[in-house]
Order: structure tokens, then C-alpha cells, then sequence
């Protein structure tokens, strides 16, 4: 019977059970200097996010506070303390100006006045008197150096000018389909030229008003050196017109 008996001999994967292919006996050391270079380059970038956050961090912030500006109109010291002025002692009422001609004073706006051709000036008049004064009927001439004579733009006006696209001074050689450019003015912009306005009718007892005039000097050179305020209709109590207010804008 023992003759019978035959061995079958199976060959086995050794490297199967072990878990691993043979034919690809470096993966693990790969897989190895992967995770070092990996783990290496971590603090790496974490460094370079930190940096990224940082940056943009700082840039909001510059620029959340640009876009929520809003205008607040300056508070108005007594019309004599402004260098041109002209006080009328007698009538106990005086009226002054201040251009906002340069960019730092002009910061106050968000609307570029100078890039559209619109000079504001700061209009101030105080009464120290007992009885209410009328400026109802008050008529403010800018006269220039080379005697041209500005009148205050209406709101309209500048809205016109604001909303008004520019003209394209650089023409194509050739006709090109181009899209149309749309002036635009927002509700934000509009708010702010109206409330700057100087809109008082009336001059209280010991009081003072105050608000922006805005002159169209788009055609206009240095029109505020050597220019004069030529101001009319101011009225006292009783109906009676005070002399007219000069105010030299060169003080």
C-alpha cells in the first residue's frame, strides 16, 4: 500500500502571503522618501500661508475703510476766522470762503470735483446779531483774475457733467465695432453732492451756515489766484438789502 502513495509538492508565493510583490520590492523606500519630503516641505508652506493670510489681512484692511467712506461735511468755524472773509461789523454779519483746491483738502469727497472741471469752495456766513438775516434771495458771482464771472452749478448740473462719458480723443485707424460707453452715476455720489450743497434760506440769531458752492472752471485757468467772491441779496429782518460782501480768495 505504501507504494501507492504518491507527494504532490505545490509551489508557494511566499512574498504573497507576506503581503508584499515581489516585483516591486523599493515602493516602501519610495514611499518612504515621499513622506520625508512631504513632512519637510510642511513648515514651508505653512510659513508661505501664514504670509498670504498676513498680506491680504493688511490689504482689507486698507481698502474696507475706502469703500465705506462717507462724506461729513466740515464744521464751520465763524465766518471771520477764514482768510478771505468780509465782515460787516455794523450789520453784525460776515461771510467767508474757503477753495478746496488742493488734493489733500479735496480728500474729504469721493467724488472727484478737479478731474471733472468743478472747483468747490466752502461757503460760510455767521450772524451775530440779535434778528434772523435772509439769504434767500443771495446771489454769489466768482469773478476771476482774467474777469470771468462764475455762478454756482446746480446739483443737475453736476450730475450732467459727472454722468457724461468721455469722449474717446484717440481715434482707431481703422472702424472698429466698439461697445458703448455708458456714463454712470451712483446713489451714493448723488447723496453726497446734494448734502454738500450750501442750502440754507435764512441766518439764525448768533448762528452759522454753512454748505459747498461748486464752480464749473473746466475752461477756466488758476481760477482761484486773484479771483474775487462777489456776494448780493442778503437781507436783515426787515426786508432791508445789506451792501453787498467782497471776498478776495488770493488772502
Amino acid at each position: 500500500m505504501c507504494s501507492d502513495l504518491r507527494f504532490q509538492i505545490y509551489p508557494v508565493n511566499l512574498s504573497a502571503l507576506c503581503g508584499r510583490d515581489p516585483k516591486n520590492r523599493t515602493r516602501p523606500a519610495k514611499r518612504n522618501r515621499d513622506t520625508h519630503y512631504n513632512r519637510s516641505m510642511q513648515p514651508a508652506l505653512k510659513r508661505r500661508l501664514c504670509r498670504v493670510l498676513v498680506i491680504s489681512c493688511v490689504l482689507a484692511g486698507f481698502a474696507l475703510p475706502a469703500a465705506a467712506k462717507d462724506f461729513v461735511k466740515p464744521v464751520a468755524s465763524p465766518a471771520k476766522s477764514y482768510p478771505a472773509h468780509d465782515d460787516h461789523v455794523a450789520d453784525k454779519v460776515a461771510i467767508g470762503a474757503d477753495p478746496y483746491d488742493t488734493p489733500d483738502k479735496a480728500k474729504i469727497f469721493s467724488v472727484d470735483f478737479r478731474e471733472h472741471g468743478f472747483l468747490p469752495v466752502f461757503f460760510v456766513v455767521t450772524n451775530d446779531g440779535d434778528q434772523p438775516v435772509s439769504i434767500a434771495n443771495m446771489q454769489v458771482t466768482l469773478t476771476t483774475a482774467g474777469r470771468a464771472k462764475l455762478t454756482p452749478a446746480s446739483p443737475e448740473d453736476i450730475f450732467r457733467r459727472l454722468s457724461k462719458p468721455q469722449a474717446n480723443t484717440h481715434p482707431l485707424p481703422i472702424p472698429i465695432p466698439q461697445k458703448k460707453v455708458k456714463g454712470a452715476l451712483s446713489q451714493k455720489d448723488r447723496d453726497e453732492i446734494e448734502s454738500a450743497q450750501f442750502a440754507a434760506k435764512a441766518v439764525e440769531p448768533h448762528t452759522t451756515q454753512s454748505g459747498f458752492l461748486f464752480f464749473d472752471v473746466e475752461d477756466v485757468s488758476g481760477p482761484v489766484a486773484g479771483a474775487h467772491i462777489y456776494v448780493t441779496g442778503v437781507n436783515d429782518a426787515k426786508g432791508t438789502e445789506l451792501m453787498y460782501f467782497e471776498l478776495a480768495m488770493d488772502r
